[in-house]
């Protein structure tokens, strides 16, 4: 018998369609997902976005045609994509992409109402890119690309 301890669904496919910019995985159990490259790219682990604690998350802008360049395994749980725009340090492990793609429709309506907040029109927040979005909404200068 195998251990007990529960364990996040396993990835049993994965394909990156750059033409469409869409990430697609299966897993073991049974569901699949197409995420966007923008979606990913907006919600990547990473503590450039994330930030490293609660409030400090940076408003990710202009990644409407955001491409991933490469995906690089981590160990045989995760994956680290390079985006076009030369964010590659999150690391998406397969029980995040799975609640990426389990929750992907209240998080892309979140982040549009984040786009929203900060001043943009939901489809305008999607081309500006993060400098000039950075300056306009906090003036702060120490946005790192």
């Amino acid at each position: 018998m195998t251990a007990s301890r529960q364990t996040a669904p396993q990835p049993t496919n994965l394909t990156v369609r750059k033409q469409s910019r869409i990430l697609e995985i299966e897993f073991d159990d049974g569901s699949a997902f197409s995420l966007p490259f923008e979606l990913l790219r907006v919600y990547s682990p990473s503590a450039e976005v994330r930030g490293h604690g609660p409030g400090q998350e940076t408003l990710q802008t202009g990644q409407r045609h955001v491409d991933i360049a490469a995906v690089e395994p981590v160990g045989n749980y995760a994956i680290k994509p390079a985006f076009s725009d030369g964010h590659d340090s999150g690391i998406f492990s397969w029980e995040y992409l799975h609640h990426l793609g389990t929750n992907q429709e209240a998080l892309w309506e979140d982040y549009l109402r984040r786009l929203e907040a900060a001043g943009f029109t939901r489809e305008s927040g999607r081309d500006v890119p993060m400098d000039k979005a950075v300056a306009a909404s906090t003036g702060c200068g120490s946005h790192k690309h």
